[in-house]
């Protein structure tokens, strides 16, 4: 099956590494000299022969896990991380910020049509799990009741660390759970926050292109502040070099099937501190929903559940009563480190290595609660998914690449906006065929999207997973939503708007490492652009002569006309028909990778007209202009038109953004396509 980018390169890694190096080795990634080779001789500390046993310590009032490579204390009983030593290092956390802010869980939450809250999902109760020699498991326990009212969010939380024998770094997650009896609610964000030392860890990595020295957060605080708090112009950085930066953490988003590594390298001593995240099974909303990874403070996240890119479509919303259980995670804070003598950045190499051991050890044989399911616990569903669309082929074709996944049952297509459940989620091989491993039991629907298609499928009954199911699909059929020929098309069906032009940013107001970068639309302030571009008159695209890579903004914003003012504006797509069916419908197809607080209006050859031939009415909430993502959540309109209303020779559409109150209303588009009638 192919997989996503690195998880498929970490499977090889993997696969190699344990020819290499024997399975009952591979726990032994202990910080050394050489990278990743350590001599455990010099440490004092033989591992491979059982020397050094897991142990727990109390000091004060926190714990103290330690297996002689790393030592993890938590308060106790709130369950923050206060300290974490490693190779020599007294504290790899901020020892300048107050102690439980160094490393802790959060949930944001609040009651119906009120302000929201943070809980810092502070335990009340302590539990040794396990201890032996080999494994520490601890527990710090949350627990909600009607007479703490709204003090905290009405859900109890067990939340785990573990530390096994021979580890570089420790494993958490968290067992979430509403009774019944608990109030309404809505949850739209759980995460995990480490804070690294300042002075230390200066160099950030979230993925092999997207790497760099950065700025601290008082350079942050020194800056000037852009058109939102997060966006920060480096006006007098303690790093020269960073001068005239913009930093902004929604600069270093990254689809979740793809957030699998991120964090942090300290040059002198030369020692990286990652999170590791094997599955996203637990996460939110599928496999292309974006999120935070790390950015300036130093700060390394977690993302379990956010509404970032779709807004509160898919935040948890709880029903009076309802009752629900979930777990979040188990994932991986690992340390390394290098020679002095060694490029620091073979640090990621390494930490990438450990993720693919990570991966082929998911679901992981340790956790001990009963609400973690081990692989025999676990079932499977296999299928191969075809085509049919008779405007391309009269034969079925391979739904080559298609992502595939399980999700709560639902709509066509609700598996993006799903939040309260599990999601499992492959890509198909190039024949269309598809396997999905480790899915928890359940009752799921199953659902695709097939990159070049445009529309959702989802298998017509409910698949019930139990714990050793090896479930064969018969060859399933997708019928892309279409009822005629293309007349034009404008863009690639990919759910994003990553083929269209991307403008260079304003020379005072980049990133130094989106330069020439794959990922150009990361910059700030591009929005921007388009009232540069066109002061005064609209973008205008003729088919069969523009080029949407060159000619297609990226995205349908307001124009900027001073003093804080903005107006809505209007594409015209021009085209030429040499005969018109006048006694049939043609049908414009409009896919959106984005929404934000806008309306799309459309209209044919009238573009005056008081009332538009189209409209979606007020959509999104997904924010992605703003937070520099080039998509946020997918929509698709299928619109009919009469022939009448086409002319023989030229024709113009015209797109209006309707809305205008501010710089950020806007959508991007995926694909547009116009179609002839059906053929008869």
């Amino acid at each position: 099956m192919k997989q996503w980018g690195l998880a498929l390169w970490c499977t090889a890694m993997a696969a190699v590494f344990f020819f290499f190096f024997p399975l009952h080795h591979s726990t032994n990634r202990i910080p050394t000299t050489p990278l990743s080779r350590r001599n455990l001789m010099d440490m004092n500390i033989n591992n491979s022969s059982g020397q050094f046993k897991v142990r727990l310590q109390r000091s004060g009032g926190n714990v103290v896990m330690d297996n002689g490579i790393v030592q993890v204390t938590l308060s106790t009983p709130d369950g923050d991380v206060v300290g974490l030593s490693y190779n020599g290092i007294d504290n790899i956390l901020d020892t300048k910020t107050e102690a439980p802010n160094r490393g802790y869980w959060d949930a944001v939450w609040n009651n119906p049509n009120e302000p929201i809250n943070t809980d810092r999902l502070l335990g009340t109760s302590f539990k040794v799990i396990v201890s032996t020699d080999e494994q520490l498991e601890i527990s710090f326990v949350k627990t909600w009741s009607v007479a703490v009212g709204n003090k905290n969010a009405p859900v109890n939380v067990d939340k785990r660390f573990v530390l096994l024998r021979g580890s570089s770094g420790f494993y958490t997650y968290a067992v979430f759970e509403r009774l019944t009896g608990c109030p309404e609610i809505e949850m739209d964000q759980v995460r995990i926050v480490f804070r690294p030392q300042k002075k230390m860890f200066d160099y950030m990595a979230v993925s092999d292109s997207r790497q760099r020295v950065m700025p601290t957060m008082d350079d942050r605080n020194n800056g000037d502040p852009l058109q939102y708090p997060e966006a920060v112009l480096l006006t007098n950085p303690a790093n020269e070099k960073l001068r005239g930066e913009v930093d902004d953490k929604y600069m270093y988003s990254i689809e979740d099937k793809d957030n699998l590594l991120h964090g942090w390298i300290s040059r002198n001593p030369p020692t990286g501190f990652w999170m590791i995240t094997p599955s996203d099974e637990f996460r939110v909303a599928g496999p292309v929903k974006q999120d935070l990874t790390s950015h300036a403070g130093p700060i390394t996240l977690s993302m379990f559940a956010s509404t970032h890119y779709a807004g509160t479509d898919v935040g948890m919303k709880f029903a009076e009563g309802e009752p629900w259980k979930k777990v979040f995670g188990p994932v991986f804070v690992y340390l390394n480190s290098a020679s002095p003598k060694e490029d620091y950045r073979s640090l990621w190499q390494d930490a990438k290595q450990q993720l693919a051991t990570e991966i082929s050890k998911w679901p992981y044989t340790f956790p001990q609660s009963e609400d973690f399911p081990s692989s025999a616990q676990r079932g499977s569903v296999a299928g191969r998914l075809l085509i049919r669309d008779g405007s391309i082929s009269d034969r079925l074709l391979r739904a080559s690449n298609a992502f595939v996944g399980l999700a709560l049952p639902g709509p066509v297509g609700s598996w993006q906006r799903e939040s309260k459940g599990y999601q499992f989620w492959t890509q198909a091989d190039s024949h269309g065929s598809f396997l999905i491993n480790n899915v928890r039991e359940g009752v799921y629907n199953l659902y695709a999207f097939v990159p070049g298609f445009i529309g959702d499928y989802k298998y017509e009954g409910n698949i019930t997973i139990k714990a050793g199911s090896k479930i064969k699909l018969d060859e399933m059929v997708f019928d892309p939503p279409r009822q005629g020929p293309t007349i034009w098309e404008i863009g690639i069906p990919d759910r994003t708007a990553a083929e269209f032009y991307v403008p260079d940013p304003f020379p005072t107001l980049m990133n130094k490492l989106y330069i020439d970068h794959d990922d150009k639309f990361r910059q700030y302030g591009l929005w921007e652009r388009y009232a540069a571009m066109y002061p005064n008159n609209d973008l205008v695209f003729t088919v069969g002569v523009d080029n949407y890579t060159q000619d297609w903004f990226y995205a349908h914003v307001t124009r900027d006309v001073g003093n804080q003012t903005y107006e809505a504006t209007t594409w015209e797509v021009r085209f030429s028909l040499q005969s018109v069916n006048q006694t049939a419908n043609y049908t414009l197809q409009i896919a959106l990778a984005s929404a934000a607080d806008c309306e799309l209006q459309v209209r044919l050859n009238d573009k005056t007209s008081s009332q538009p031939a189209f409209t979606t009415g007020r959509i999104g909430r997904d924010n992605a202009i703003a937070r520099h993502g080039i998509h946020g959540l997918y929509w698709l309109y299928s619109v009919p038109f009469p022939g009448t209303q086409f002319l023989k020779g030229n024709n113009s559409m015209y797109f209006t953004q309707a809305r205008s109150h501010g710089p950020f209303q806007g959508l991007m588009y995926d694909y547009v396509r116009l179609e002839a009638p059906p053929r008869t």
